[in-house]
């Protein structure tokens, strides 16, 4: 199947059955969420994988008592980080002079501007733009999953400041931005299973400017 046929597939899946998501779907899952584009390749989150069956059951109550929470093989949370800082910036420019082969300061005169441009900012504005890198991986995320053939429910629905503290983020610097869950549609008791899927039609979609 073709990447428009696999999206055709999934669904937010509105019950899981519990089965495991195989470590090989999971892994290719993940590195797809890895590789996603990011504003100057600064990569601004973090991927927390839940897997533990009681931090699973304390998470449900904090995203309004969805069931995929406790169902699902793997909880993934999308983290961005609370700000950016220079010392992130610089280690995250070294890194990539480093495998790239160049000497440290080949990067220096982008790297100035870049946080000579964020460092102006207020740092509500830093949490926004790292999330919006982050939902970049997060889309990623769900179609490499519907490749793989895993069920997936993107949400935003929970109480981020709880989740924060329960998974202990703000010591990571981190602030949770989107949790998305991994597993398999229970085909019995899903009642979305069999919808169709309904999108904006395409002509009211797109807008072409000729």
């Amino acid at each position: 199947m073709n990447l428009i046929d696999n999206l055709k597939w999934r669904y937010a899946t509105k019950k899981m059955n519990g089965k495991a998501v195989p470590e090989e779907k999971l892994q290719y899952i993940l590195e797809a969420a890895q590789l996603a584009p990011s504003s100057s390749g600064l990569q601004p989150y973090s991927v927390l994988v839940v897997t533990n069956k009681e931090l699973k059951e304390k998470m449900r109550p904090i995203a309004w008592d969805q069931s995929q929470l406790t169902d699902a093989s793997h909880v993934l949370v999308f983290a961005a980080w609370e700000n950016y800082t220079e010392e992130k910036i610089k280690e995250v420019f070294k890194r990539t002079t480093d495998e790239r082969g160049l000497p440290e300061t080949a990067m220096d005169d982008y790297r100035a501007r870049l946080w000579g441009m964020y460092s102006q900012m207020p740092e509500e504005w830093h949490f926004h733009h790292a999330a919006k890198q982050a939902y970049i991986a997060f889309g990623l995320a769900i179609a490499a999953a519907a490749e793989q053939k895993v069920d997936a429910t993107p949400m935003e629905g929970f109480d981020a400041a709880a989740m924060d503290e329960l998974l202990n983020l703000k010591e990571k610097g981190l602030r949770s931005v989107l949790v998305l869950p991994l597993g398999y549609r229970d085909e019995t008791n899903d009642w979305l299973v069999n919808m169709k899927k309904v999108r904006t039609p395409k002509e009211d979609f797109f807008i072409e400017l000729n």
